[in-house]
């Protein structure tokens, strides 16, 4: 039953407790039997050994669970922005979100760009503050620091009995009860108690404050409040299940994970609030052969229609393909249709994943999320269909990689093996990209930040064991043109005793920064066969690829097919590709190219006695700094940065604030690099 069912992912900044919170929830649901710690390197979800090794999460982890009857595919997504790709595939596929918040830091850097992330894709969400226990704790600057770096409207359903190191329990505002978690069964028994008379005077200003937003979206409930009487709390639970749907409000609950803590009420606020996989609006496609938008509603019945939103590979089985279905059903053993590759994919198996670990299903319905084992072509982005109902859904969008590596196999031998481990590390990760140097022969990985590439790196050597020796990081450079010009190339070549020609007219200007690359063509149908057309297009995006003067890739050009000259006896598509490439190259050279460097949004947190020494070691980087923000234990600086200048800068950072400082780093845009490389 889809009303049973909830799909939802934990998102937050970097050492908020996501992974704690998702290794309570589990234990608390009986998923599991233990509760494992991130500094042990245990936790369920984080079962790659760079995970465990490192403490953080890097690959978004899919479960699926029950709480009262309830099923509840979770994901825990990573908090570090090098790996922003796996937060956006999983916000793209899931239908609430719970957001986790430090009580001390409150809104911090990476909340902010996976909060932007979840309005695009209109997931409603509640809140959870976590670290109550710790010093400096704030759970109402928390919501008043969403209320304005979000402009979201935030709604208490609970308040801290104490913060900090005084922090016993919550105050639920629905039922006005006291709850208490307890110490020796790891927080899975709790009491509930009357509020304390010293308490009770802030239990119910907060109460207040709740109904007042409540009844701006009820006229049932004003009513109610007006001739005086108490709300049942099921029109209460039914209103704020109403706003949160149409994201009219979020609601905030607290606790400790760490502490055991506040996450069975959690749980029953992810059940009660969070909408079931049809009750949010359906998937907008698009139908290839009609060339109109559709509406995919999540009916069992309908054909089906899925979206491939996450691949990993396995040693045995080969890629494990992460699907969530919109429409329809399919069962294991049947035939699918990759609708972008205009493939037919036999499923082999449908796995319910559990982190790691795997139980196979007979079929997977509507609204659920499984794993296709047996797909041979299908990437992250691809929509699986029917060929009755081709539908492409939205591709998922991801950010461009502004660090390189070059990779080299010790032997010759080793060059196969690494191509094809850089094949399945790119179908697995949409931000990974590889490619070969034309003029030194190397294999040049590119990724998201120093942190991405090193990890995979690390899972080259290790989990492929492939012998290989790594470059320094480098700077990833675009380049551009910063003027508009034409310019006609014609190609003639006699090739095999035959003579061969054509003529392309090109130009080249620039559009805003960020907008990428585009082809566009001019010229009649009449003018020349498709296929001629295709080759001068195909010219152009390989010329993309390749660059004007110092082979980085283009971006941010607009090419328009002016003009050809075709004659049907000499026309070839070789001849068609030769003169588009030189014609590319011809009108890039007139138009005044620039090589261009990516600049970074750099957010430092240090203590307020270094705060001056953190900025002076941004500045002397060619930085600038655009903000600084005062939080309760520390300072917060927002600077704009060269990524080439930003090598090494952890240790200048730590070395100047003695350990205490640190920051996050995440691409902003390209920028005209002066001085050329």
């Amino acid at each position: 039953m889809l009303s049973k069912m909830r799909n939802i992912g934990i998102m937050a900044h970097i050492d908020a407790g996501k992974t704690t919170t998702t290794e309570r929830i589990l234990f608390y649901t009986g998923k599991i039997h233990a509760i494992g710690e991130i500094d042990d390197g245990a936790a369920t979800m984080d079962w790659m050994p760079q995970e465990q090794e490192r403490g953080i999460t890097i690959q978004s982890a899919a479960t699926t669970t029950f709480w009262r009857d309830f099923q509840i595919n979770l994901i825990d997504t990573p908090g570090h922005v090098d790996f922003t790709a796996e937060v956006e595939r999983s916000l793209r596929v899931l239908d609430g979100a719970v957001a986790v918040l430090c009580a001390v830091g409150g809104v911090q850097p990476q909340t902010e760009t996976v909060w932007r992330q979840a309005d695009q894709y209109r997931v409603p969400r509640i809140c959870f503050v976590n670290k109550m226990d710790r010093v400096g704790a704030d759970f109402f600057a928390a919501m008043d620091d969403v209320r304005e770096k979000f402009a979201a409207r935030p709604l208490a359903l609970q308040i801290p009995v104490g913060q900090g190191a005084d922090f016993e329990g919550v105050i639920d505002l629905l039922s006005m009860q006291e709850i208490r978690w307890d110490e020796e069964s790891e927080g899975e028994r709790f009491s509930v108690s009357g509020i304390a008379p010293e308490r009770r005077e802030l239990a119910e200003q907060w109460r207040e404050k709740a109904l007042d937003v409540l009844s701006e979206f009820s006229d049932e409930l004003t009513e109610l409040l007006l001739d005086g009487r108490e709300p049942p709390a099921e029109l209460l639970k039914r209103e704020i299940r109403r706003g949160v749907l149409a994201q009219d409000f979020v609601p905030f609950l607290c606790g400790s994970a760490r502490k055991n803590k506040g996450v069975q009420p959690l749980l029953d606020a992810v059940v009660d609030y969070l909408p079931a996989p049809d009750e949010v609006p359906p998937a907008v496609g698009f139908h290839p052969k009609k060339e109109t938008e559709v509406e995919v509603p999540c009916n069992p019945d309908g054909n089906p229609v899925g979206l491939v939103f996450k691949i990993q590979y396995d040693r045995e089985a080969g890629p494990l393909c992460y699907v969530r279905m919109y429409s329809g059903k399919l069962s294991a053993g049947g035939q699918i249709f990759n609708v972008g590759k205009k493939k037919r994919e036999r499923i082999n198996r449908i796995l319910r994943m559990h982190s790691n670990k795997s139980e196979p299903m007979p079929s997977i319905s509507a609204g659920d999320i499984g794993v296709f084992v047996g797909l041979k072509f299908a990437q992250t982005g691809d929509t699986l269909a029917s060929e009755g109902m081709p539908v492409l859904l939205e591709q998922i969008h991801f950010p461009e990689p502004v660090i390189s590596v070059a990779v080299e196999p010790k032997t010759l031998s080793d060059r196969d093996k690494l191509k094809e481990t850089l094949e399945i590390l790119a179908k697995e990760d949409p931000t990974f990209q590889c490619r070969e140097d034309a003029e030194t022969g190397q294999i040049v990985i590119s990724g998201m930040g120093e942190l991405h590439l090193e990890v995979l790196v690390t899972r080259m050597l290790e989990d492929f064991k492939l012998e290989a020796r790594v470059g320094a990081p480098q700077v990833t450079y675009r380049e551009s043109v910063t003027a508009a010009a034409e310019y006609t190339e014609h190609f003639a070549k006699t090739i095999g005793g035959k003579e061969t020609s054509a003529g392309v007219t090109l130009r080249v200007e620039p559009v805003e920064r960020g907008g990428g690359n585009r082809f566009v063509n001019a010229v009649k149908k009449t003018d020349a066969p498709e296929e001629m057309m295709q080759a001068v297009e195909n010219a152009v995006r390989s010329a993309l690829s390749s660059g004007i003067r110092y082979g980085y890739p283009c971006t941010d050009i607009l090419v328009t097919l002016e003009a050809v000259e075709y004659n049907e006896a000499e026309a070839t598509p070789f001849a068609f590709e030769a003169a588009a490439s030189m014609a590319f190259d011809g009108a890039c050279q007139k138009a005044s190219p620039e090589l261009l460097e990516p600049v970074m949004d750099v957010d430092i947190f240090c203590p307020k006695d270094f705060v001056g020494d953190a900025m002076s070691q941004i500045t002397q980087r060619g930085g600038l700094i655009s903000s600084l923000e005062s939080k309760p234990a520390t300072e917060l600086v927002h600077a704009q940065a060269p990524m080439a200048k930003m090598f090494g800068f952890s240790t200048a950072l730590r070395s100047v604030t003695q350990g205490r400082g640190s920051f996050s780093m995440r691409f902003s845009h390209f920028e005209v690099k002066k001085g050329g490389l």
